[in-house]
Formats: structure tokens, C-alpha cells, sequence
């Protein structure tokens, strides 16, 4: 919400910053404003309630939401960072700069490492005190298929890139760690099929909302990791009625005509996509100009299926051709999905009925003081 703020209000000069305007740069700050008002409001009201818990020691559950904690935080202030510094450098006259890729690659990603690691680890940990060889030993199962599915797709798609077969072996780690530890809750292979499934049913919404959250994740970190290390662009004139090739996919471009809009005109162009002799879709990205503000700007056409994106674009015309960008983004819908997702989860672990009821105990300790 911050970045939106920087950007949209023309604070910071970006990309992204395609419909600067003050008026919405006041909306967003009151967005802002609201959550982070509500958030410390809530924490005033609550604080007074809150307690230290009891000792645990270093290898227990409590350590690992600890050390989750810790590099979540981390890992925020070091996204603070990165969209705030330009805007320091700017007021300090040390002039305009640009905070990438580079940065948030070489100081977001190693942060989130040891965290994506961790995270099947912990949820097998208990409560207190726990035993890390007797955790890791029931995730060997986990483990090994991480690494045979690493080793299948090194020869099956790219064995040369070292960091993209890492970051799948995370997001396989990820998904089939969460599977261990909720086919361990349920006691599935142990128990009968209705004893599993009544186990399944019974299980706190908190527990399920977490598995959910921490499998849908590996899908996030699977289609960031296919979508960053695979995509393949194609930049090259095309005049109407010809066809090039990109991942396997044929585009046709069959015209690019003009296009009145309510409040601009735009050109349009038309592709089609074919796989092989199949259609696929027809794209139709353009080139719009606004009138009374007097911008341009570029609408990308994307087509979406469960395992890729197709993103095409039309740029200048140069004689009787036009300049098309195509991208095939392998995975990128996953990413997502992943998201809604973990939203899910989190929706789901708030249903939990102890969120809602009050502790036995403490109701006990009122009803025998009025008794008294």
C-alpha cells in the first residue's frame, strides 16, 4: 500500500505511476492511514491482556514462530528500505535513482530461504520441546521426492540452471512437508479410511487453514521460480497476415485497425494463437491515447491457462509493420493461486471455534468468584 501511495500520488517517478493524480494519492494514504491506525488501535486495546507465556526450549514450536517472526520482519524492513531510499536520496540531493530487481534478488531472496525451509520443520515440531532428528527423519519421505522431482525436471527442462532447480525443490518441499505433517495429524496409511476421515473432519480449522497456507505457498513459490528462470520473449516487425513461432505456440498477426473508445482511441492490433492446428485465442492488445490528458499508454493482451500466460503487446509501426513483444510465462496463473490460496488458509484457520469461545479455565475462576 506504501508503494501504491509513492507512486500513484507522483511522490516517486515510476513505470506504474500511469494515472498520477493527487486526488488518488489522498484515497490511498487514507487506505493507509486506516490500516495502520487500526492495527496499533487494536494492539492499545489488546496489549494490557497479554501475558509472557512459559520457558520453552530452543528446538520447540515457539522458536521456530520466533524464528519466523524474525525474518518476516526482516525481510519487511528490507522491502521498506528499498522503496523508501530513492525518495531519502531524492529530499538529501543526492538525485533520482531506481531500486530493482538487483536489490530485492541479492537482499529479499536469502532472507526467505532459511524461512521456506523451516516452515514443514516447524509445523512438526511440538509445543515446549522438541526432538529436530526425530522431526527430520519423519520428513525424509518429503525430502526424497523434493529431490527425485528436482532431478526429473533437470533433464526434462533445464539442468544448467542451478537456482531455478533450487527454488523448485523448495516449492516441492514445501507442499509435499505440508502433506507429511497433515497426513500425520489424521494418521492416514495408519488408521482405517473412516477413522481417517473422521480425523480429517475433527481437525481444528487453525491446523487445516495452516497446511492450506503453507502448500499454497510452495504453488507461489513454484510459479515465481518458473515464470522468473523460462520466460521466453519474442521482439520482431510483423506486417498483417504473418506468423511467427514462440514456445511452441504459432501467432498470426492478421491487423491492426483503428478503435474509437468512450474517452480515447486506440489501435488495435489482432493475433491469433494456434497450437499446431488447434486455435487457442485471439489476442488483441493496443496502443491508446487519451485526449484530454494527452497520454498514451500500452494494453497488453494476456491469455491465461493453468499452466502458463500468453502476453503480447503492439508497439510502433514501422513502415507497413508493427512492432510486436510476445512472452510466454510458464507457471505465472500459479502464482495467484498461490496467493488466493494462502488467503484461504488464513480465512480458514479464523473460523476456528476457539477463536470465538472464551477459555474454559478463565470462565471457571469468574464463575467461582461469583459464587463467593
Amino acid at each position: 500500500m506504501l508503494g501504491t501511495f509513492l507512486v500513484r500520488s507522483g511522490v516517486l517517478t515510476s513505470v506504474h505511476a500511469f494515472a498520477t493524480d493527487p486526488g488518488r494519492g489522498l484515497f490511498v494514504l487514507a487506505l493507509l492511514l486506516i490500516a495502520i491506525g487500526g492495527s496499533l488501535a487494536l494492539y492499545a486495546w489488546r496489549a494490557p491482556q497479554l501475558k509472557g507465556g512459559g520457558l520453552f526450549a530452543p528446538i520447540s514450536r515457539e522458536s521456530g514462530l520466533l524464528l519466523n517472526n524474525l525474518l518476516l520482519c526482516t525481510a519487511c524492513a528490507t522491502v521498506l528500505l528499498g522503496t523508501l531510499y530513492p525518495l531519502f536520496l531524492d529530499v538529501l540531493g543526492g538525485g533520482k535513482v531506481s531500486v530493482g530487481a538487483p536489490f530485492y534478488n541479492a537482499t529479499f531472496v536469502p532472507l526467505m530461504l532459511p524461512l521456506l525451509i523451516a516452515m514443514p520443520i516447524g509445523a512438526l515440531l511440538p509445543w515446549k520441546r522438541g526432538d529436530i532428528f526425530a522431526v527430520l527423519k519423519r520428513l525424509r519421505v518429503a525430502f526424497g521426492l523434493a529431490l527425485a522431482v528436482a532431478i526429473v525436471l533437470a533433464f526434462a527442462i533445464d539442468r544448467h540452471n542451478t537456482l531455478a532447480l533450487v527454488g523448485l525443490v523448495i516449492a516441492a518441499w514445501l507442499v509435499l512437508g505440508t502433506l507429511v505433517e497433515l497426513a500425520e495429524r489424521i494418521g492416514l496409511f495408519r488408521l482405517s479410511a473412516a477413522q481417517t476421515w473422521q480425523r480429517l473432519i475433527g481437525l481444528p480449522r487453525a491446523a487445516l487453514g495452516m497446511s492450506i497456507a503453507h502448500a499454497s505457498l510452495g504453488i507461489l513459490v513454484a510459479g515465481v521460480t518458473a515464470a522468473s528462470a523460462w520466460q521466453q520473449e519474442r521482439v520482431l516487425i510483423m506486417k498483417p497476415g504473418e506468423s511467427t513461432q514462440l514456445a511452441g505456440y504459432s501467432f498470426t498477426l492478421q491487423g491492426v485497425a483503428p478503435v474509437n473508445g468512450p474517452n480515447y482511441q486506440a489501435l488495435r492490433a489482432t493475433l491469433v494463437v494456434k497450437d499446431g492446428a488447434s486455435p487457442v485465442a485471439t489476442l488483441l492488445p493496443e496502443r491508446r491515447v487519451y485526449g484530454v490528458q494527452k497520454r498514451q499508454t500500452t494494453e497488453a493482451a494476456i491469455h491465461t491457462t493453468w499452466f502458463a500466460d500468453l502476453y503480447t503487446v503492439i508497439g510502433d509501426q514501422d513502415g507497413a509493420g508493427w512492432t510486436i513483444r510476445l512472452y510466454h510465462n510458464p507457471l505465472a496463473p500459479w502464482i495467484w493461486i498461490g496467493a488466493v490460496l494462502c488467503v484461504l488458509g488464513g480465512l480458514v484457520s479464523l473460523t476456528d471455534r476457539r477463536h470465538r469461545v472464551g477459555a474454559p479455565a478463565r470462565q471457571r475462576k469468574l464463575a467461582t468468584a461469583a459464587a463467593e
